[in-house]
Parts: structure tokens; sequence; C-alpha cells
């Protein structure tokens, strides 16, 4: 079976995270783990961090040296000096300790292209962890080298997974109304809404101000969106009215969704709630998430003809190649394709 495990910090309690592919057997299995539980928020499953778990899920504590350490504190200062997220400097620190734990008894000073295959080899193939985890670690350790020691690695040399290509989930209109419709709540609803007709990702919505509404231009600026980036979106006049409504209600001050106590933010893990309890209305039983919302708004502007270089804009993406994707999922082309079956 596929699956990786490691000891993470949540809810302020050590857990040991099972991360893998959906499959029923797995799930089956951990279940029967006493004290395993499901996190929505964060996409995998987690374990008491007993003893008895390590060596069940094969979780080896070690730290890396005293030399190791110290080069992760310096990286982590790189980082954030150049203002990566607190995520990124996570995954790449976290990262960068599995290669120098496993090189613990190896100066990095002496560290060379043959040592990163070897632990690519050895540690990442041997254990079946995923091609992301993979080329997270060749990009940490390739960053790291770069810039706290100021030496090239030769990454070309490492090799890297296949990138696979995974298709965006899209639901119908008719799903997404369902969705949008469900909750009487109109707090609820107009989040959920919200995210369909401008496309938002999740901390795009939770971040934004009653100021980022333009009602006049009829856009809403997204500020310092995924990448740093700002951006805007258009707003629908339904969405202008339902905004207006909400308003008027709830009468916001510093976010435009705020949580129990006003002035902050509404949680993440709150919205999901909001989409899995409108979920529970409908008669769709398909996994979805905020992010289908999002792949949603973009297919149905491709095949309502909306020029793809528009898209890209409208959701922030750096590269063309990344919009394509919903080039794949789009039904409007290929539903006009006659099968040869109907000629016979």
């Amino acid at each position: 079976m596929n699956w990786n495990a490691k000891i993470v910090s949540h809810r302020g309690e050590k857990r040991i995270a099972v991360f893998f592919e959906k499959n029923t057997d797995l799930i089956t299995r951990i279940k029967k783990v006493e004290g395993s539980r499901w996190s929505q928020s964060k996409g995998f499953w987690h374990v008491p961090n007993t003893v008895e778990n390590q060596i069940r899920f094969k979780i080896t504590v070690s730290l890396p040296s005293a030399e190791g350490i110290e080069a992760i504190e310096k990286f982590k200062q790189y980082l954030r000096s150049k203002r990566y997220s607190e995520s990124t400097i996570t995954t790449y620190s976290e990262a960068l300790k599995s290669f120098f734990v496993f090189h613990n008894n190896k100066s990095i000073d002496k560290i060379t292209n043959e040592d990163i295959i070897i632990y690519n080899n050895e540690y990442i193939l041997k254990n079946k962890l995923s091609a992301s985890y993979q080329n997270q670690v060749v990009n940490a350790i390739k960053l790291f080298f770069k810039t706290v020691k100021e030496r090239s690695i030769e990454i070309e040399k490492v090799h890297r997974p296949k990138r696979a290509r995974v298709l965006p989930n899209v639901l119908s209109k008719e799903e997404v109304k369902a969705i949008l419709e469900a909750h009487s709540n109109i707090k609820h609803k107009m989040m959920l809404s919200l995210v369909y007709s401008c496309g938002l990702r999740c901390g795009e919505l939770l971040a934004l101000q009653p100021v980022h509404i333009d009602s006049k231009r009829n856009i809403v600026l997204l500020k310092n969106s995924k990448g740093k980036k700002d951006r805007i979106a258009p707003l629908s006049k339904k969405i202008l009215e339902m905004l207006r409504e909400y308003y008027k209600l709830y009468k916001p001050k510093t976010y435009l969704f705020e949580g129990k106590i006003e002035g902050t933010p509404y949680t993440n893990k709150s919205l999901q709630q909001v989409l899995k309890q409108a979920l529970q209305k409908t008669s769709i039983t398909k996994p979805v998430t905020l992010h289908w919302l999002r792949h949603s708004y973009a297919t149905h502007l491709l095949e309502s003809g909306t020029d793809l270089r528009y898209i890209q804009e409208l959701l922030g993406h750096n590269s063309s190649k990344t919009t394509e994707i919903y080039t794949h999922v789009s039904m409007k082309s290929i539903q006009q394709i006659k099968s040869p079956f109907d000629d016979l």
C-alpha cells in the first residue's frame, strides 16, 4: 500500500499524520486505529503520537546534526526575509530536515549531487513517497545551496518525477445552483456565491474587506493573493444586489465576512463547514470542496465562449498552461463530437 506518515502539530497536539491517495481498504484499516481522526481542513487522517503508532506507521524520530539544525534556521531566516508564506517555509524546511537526517554523518559542505541521488533512491523511492514530496525536497535543496551555501547543485542530474496531469473537478451549473441555494442563511449563501461567481480561492474570500468591493465599477479587488499579486474580478449585478442586502443586515466592520468576534475574519474551518452543510441539503454525493467551485467557474466561463487569456487573468494564473487544463474538462466541444458507433 502506498502511504506516508509523519509527526505533525495539529491543534496544539503532536499527532501522526498519514497521507495516502483515496483508498477504501486503507480508510477501513486506519479507522480501526484507536483515536484516529480525519482532518477536513488539512485533508489527512491522523492518529495519536504513541510509540506503538510510530512503529506501526514506520515513523523514525530523529534530528539533524547541530550543523544541520543551524543550517535550517539560516534557511528559514532567508525565506522569511524574502517574504515566503509560513506554509512554504514549513514545507521547505521540513523537506531539508529530512535530507539532513538521512545524511546525518556527513558535513553539509561535503554534500554532492551524488548524495542527493542516493537520498532520492534510498529514501524517497524506497519508501514510495509521493512525486509532489520528491519535487518539494529537490526544490528545497536547490534553493538552500544556492542561497545559504552560495554554491550550485546540479539539480538536472537528480531525477524528478514526471508531473501527473490531474484534471480539475467540475460541477454542472445545475449542481452549483443546488449548492448555492441550499442555505437560507444569507451570510452562508453569500460566501459560497461569491466563491463561485468570482472564482475565488478560500483565503481570498476570507481576506476580503468591505472597501475591496467597488460597486460603482462592478469589481472586487483581491489584495495580496497567491504569489503576492493583486488582481480584480468582475461582480455580477445579482451578486451586487445580494451584497447590498447582506451588508445592511450584518454591517461588517473590518472584514467582509467576520467571525463570532467582531473585527476577526471568518475561519477556514467554518467556511468548510458551511459547504458541508449545503451539500447535506442537496442530493450531491460527490466529495465537493470549495476549490471545485473555482474550477467550475473557470470551466463554465470557457464553455460560454470567454477567451482563455481573460480566464487566466481572472484566476490569477502566472502561466497560460495552468489555465489550459480547463480545456480538457470543458464539455462544449466534446459533446459535439459524434461517436463512430452511431454510424454502425
